[in-house]
Order: structure tokens, then sequence, then C-alpha cells
């Protein structure tokens, strides 16, 4: 297996709509290994710096309102091709366009309250996990049941 990680938050929506656990179980269902989790308040200067590439444009201020308006789940996932996994199970940022069977798709309406957020590459995850956990945070760990889901 050649393991990657990624980053994935419940925003404020979905912790407020009591979500967490179903979205957590659907990557532990997965296979995904969850190597880092915290339950948080964002920041605004964290907000500013992990949304810094959409400064500028008309959503910005009100993301980063909503983003830092309540609490959040950040957690570091890990295993096979991790970031596109993920991003496959979260559904089209708009939910309206988002497949069923995805977490947008089943539980969100609207793209400003589209309930997580996910990197979207490789590189964006190592940046945005380094954003909210500092290394000794991420657990590294043998997961017995690996051997029943990657060959």
């Amino acid at each position: 297996m050649a393991a990657e990680q990624t980053y994935l938050m419940v925003k404020p929506d979905g912790v407020q709509r009591g979500l967490c656990g179903d979205i957590i179980s659907r990557f532990e269902k997965r296979g995904l290994k969850i190597v880092a989790m915290k339950f948080t308040v964002i920041k605004k200067e964290t907000a500013e710096n992990h949304y810094g590439e959409h400064k500028g444009k008309g959503f910005y201020d009100s993301l980063i309102s909503y983003i830092t308006s309540g609490p959040v789940l950040a957690m570091v996932l890990e295993g096979d091709n991790a970031v596109s996994v993920c991003r496959n199970m979260m559904g089209k940022t708009n939910p309206q366009e988002a497949p069923v069977g995805t977490i947008r798709g089943d539980f969100a309406m609207v793209t400003g309250m589209n309930l997580i957020h996910g990197s979207d590459s490789p590189e964006s995850a190592k940046r945005e996990i380094s954003l909210f956990f500092r290394p000794e945070e991420l657990v590294a760990y043998k997961r017995t049941a690996d051997e029943w889901i990657y060959e």
C-alpha cells in the first residue's frame, strides 16, 4: 500500500447538524485510516491562510465568516490515493450537482453550506495538514484490518 495522507474538515454546518459521526463512518467503512483528529474553532488568521487562494473573490469574506462561525472537526486520513478517494466520496462542491451516495449529495443543499472540506491535491494536503496539526499530533500505527482492505 502506498499510503497518502489528506486533510478533511467537517465544517460548522456539519457539526451543528450532528453529522460528524455519519461522515467519519463513511470514510472508515471505505477503508481509510484516521491518523489525527481534533475539534476546534478556527481562528480568523488560520482561516485566511487556509483559504488564501480565494482572497479577492466575491465570496471570500463570507467564507471566512462562515468557517470561523463555530466548531469544526479537523482530521487527517490515510490510505491508498486518499486525496482522490475522499474527493469522490465528498461529491461536487455544489451539492445539487453531487451524486446521491456522496456526502454532499446525500446531506447538503447549497454550495455555501456544503458540510465538508477536503484537500484537492497531495500538495494541498501537506500544506493544510501543517496548518491544523503539529507533526507529533499525527499518529503512525499499524492497523491490522489493512490486510483485509489492501492487496
